[in-house]
Parts: structure tokens; C-alpha cells; sequence
């Protein structure tokens, strides 16, 4: 084989793990952007020094270490991120949201799902579990990810860490422990749907938020279902104050249009309000919707519509014959 051949050879098996190493990152950080640019670097180190992989471990171990690296140098400087639950109590509907917060604070969703999960964790890219993460000490949270996400055996984490089994297992147990707390006081557990089910729930939401069919949202909501408006630090819980809150100060998001997309491996739309103008529809906020059962559990409604739109694909304004749960 070639120089040129062992080059592309190498280039192609460093690329094959972006995808993977795409979900390690937005995990460990919290935020999808941040993780592609932690990718980007990890992949141009591990070329920088290919030279040095000797093959002790394997190749994708070798690599997720340097992402690790990369990830805690990333971390060691940036503010924990959150969702509005994780930071205050749950306010009244009928309330307006104050002064919005620093975006670098809140957790951000991520496109599509993650095929590259093991499928027992299907939970593992979920916002809730996502925010619950960003509690744990990086090296900690890292240890889990490997372990109970991405597969990677003890010896391995240790490996990649430079500790003993022993303290990689023990840093398992307590991450294990304090994901297990903050979650039962902060999380609902998640009962999937099936697909079908969860498509018809999606499209029924999405009729009843377009036509403002306060009745039809009341069926689809849990009784405890949460609604979050990052980035205000304000959210709610229950039927009663979500229904405040879109026939309050909401009100204006009468008549939106819904285009579907996927966040977080959970339905989402784009919402678009109409425009003062009377004419078309601008964006207005991304929403995540997440089920158990057949009710909706949690909304999260992200309003950096000039960053997050771009990203998963929507566009930048919809005309008056636009259909409701249907791409433009």
C-alpha cells in the first residue's frame, strides 16, 4: 500500500467515528454546536498524531479519549447548562416570563436521534437526560456515558482515563447514584409509545396547537405535563397553568403553523406565528414534545429560532399555504 493509500485509509477510519462521537460530545456538553466544533477538533488531533497510535488500545478508543480531552478542557471553562426545571420552581400561567437569560446557560436540543446508541438506551439523548448529565463532575459524566451508553467495558474507561478499574467502577456507582436522585426528584419516567401511536399523537397535537383547540390539548396533556420556555427561566406544570399561559400571555401564538422535524429522538415542530403583517407566518420558537403513553409528558419551546431553525432544517418562513404537519 502507498503513502497516499495509508493516508486516505487512516482519514477514512478517523471519519467513519464522527457520527458516534458527535452524540459522546453533545452529552458530555450540552449543546449540539459546541459538539460538532468538539468533534472537528478531535478528529484534527487525531490526525495530527496518528504517527503516535502504537494499537495498544483500539482505534475508537483511542480516539473517544482524545474527544474526552477535549470535552473536560471544553468544560473546565463554561457555566453549567440546564432547562428551566433544573433552576427554579414551576410558575403560574397566567404570569409573563421576565427577562430572558444567557443562551450559553441552557441545554440545547439536537437533530434527529442518535442511531449510533445502543437500542436499550433510547433515553440516554431525551433533554430531561441530557440536563440531568450536566450534574455530574465531567469525568464522572463521561465514565457513564462510556459505559452505559456507548458500551465501552471497564477496562477500557480506565484505559482511557489512566486510573485502575477499580476507580473507573467506583466513579460509575456514584454517577450512577446521583443521575438516579436528581432524576426521581426532577424527571418523569418515560413509557415510549409506538411509533404509529406516537406519529398520530404528533399530528394530533400539532392540529389542535395550529387550530388553538384548547379542549382537544387538554385530552393530550398529562395531568403533570410541564411546558418550558427556554430562555426564560419560567415553566409550569399541569393543565391548568399551561392552558393560562397560551390563553394569556401566549395568546398571540393563535393561528401558528407547525412544521414537523425530529429533536432529541422526540417529535418537534417549528412554530411559526403569524406575521404582524397579516401575510405569512415567522418563526417563533422550536418545539420538543415529549410522550408516555398516549399523553404528552413535556413541551419545551426554544425560542433561538435564528440559530436552532438552520439546524434542523426549517425554513425561514412560511406562506398562507402552508399545511399543518407537513414539510414546506
Amino acid at each position: 500500500m502507498g503513502e497516499d493509500e495509508v493516508v486516505d485509509s487512516a482519514v477514512q477510519a478517523l471519519e467513519a467515528y464522527r457520527g458516534e462521537l458527535t452524540g459522546y460530545c453533545y452529552r458530555m456538553l450540552g449543546a449540539y454546536a459546541e459538539a460538532e466544533d468538539a468533534v472537528q477538533e478531535t478528529l484534527v488531533r487525531a490526525w495530527r498524531n496518528i504517527d503516535g497510535f502504537e494499537g495498544r488500545a483500539t482505534l475508537r478508543s483511542w480516539v473517544y479519549r482524545i474527544a474526552t480531552h477535549v470535552c473536560l478542557d471544553a468544560l473546565a471553562a463554561a457555566k453549567r447548562r440546564a432547562l428551566p426545571m433544573d433552576l427554579a420552581g414551576p410558575s403560574e400561567g397566567g404570569t409573563p416570563p421576565g427577562a430572558p437569560s444567557d443562551a450559553a446557560l441552557w441545554v440545547q436540543p439536537c437533530p434527529g436521534g442518535d442511531p449510533q446508541a445502543r437500542a436499550t438506551a433510547g433515553e440516554s439523548v431525551r433533554l430531561a437526560f441530557v440536563a440531568a448529565l450536566q450534574y455530574l463532575p465531567p469525568r464522572q459524566r463521561a465514565t457513564l456515558i462510556l459505559r452505559d451508553v456507548l458500551g465501552f467495558s471497564a477496562r477500557e474507561v480506565a484505559d482511557l482515563h489512566g486510573t485502575s478499574v477499580a476507580s473507573a467502577n467506583s466513579a460509575l456507582q456514584r454517577a450512577r447514584a446521583t443521575l438516579a436522585d436528581r432524576r426521581g426528584n426532577t424527571a418523569q419516567r418515560v413509557s415510549d409509545p409506538s411509533d404509529a401511536t406516537r406519529r398520530v399523537l404528533a399530528e394530533r397535537y400539532a392540529t389542535a396547537f395550529s387550530r388553538y383547540d384548547m379542549e382537544e390539548l387538554n385530552m393530550l396533556l398529562h395531568v403533570d405535563a410541564t411546558l418550558c420556555l427556554p430562555p426564560y427561566t419560567k415553566w409550569m406544570r399541569g393543565i391548568h397553568d399551561i392552558r393560562a399561559w397560551l390563553t394569556g400571555p401566549a395568546v398571540g401564538c393563535r393561528g401558528s403553523r407547525l412544521i414537523p422535524t425530529v429533536a432529541n429522538g422526540s417529535p418537534a415542530f417549528g412554530q411559526y406565528r403569524p406575521h404582524t403583517s397579516g401575510i405569512g407566518f415567522t418563526p417563533w420558537a422550536l418545539q420538543v414534545v415529549e410522550f408516555s403513553g398516549d399523553r404528552i409528558t413535556g413541551i419545551t419551546a426554544f425560542r433561538d429560532t435564528e440559530r436552532l431553525f438552520p439546524l434542523f432544517g426549517l425554513p425561514d418562513h412560511v406562506g398562507e399555504d402552508a399545511a399543518v404537519g407537513a414539510r414546506t
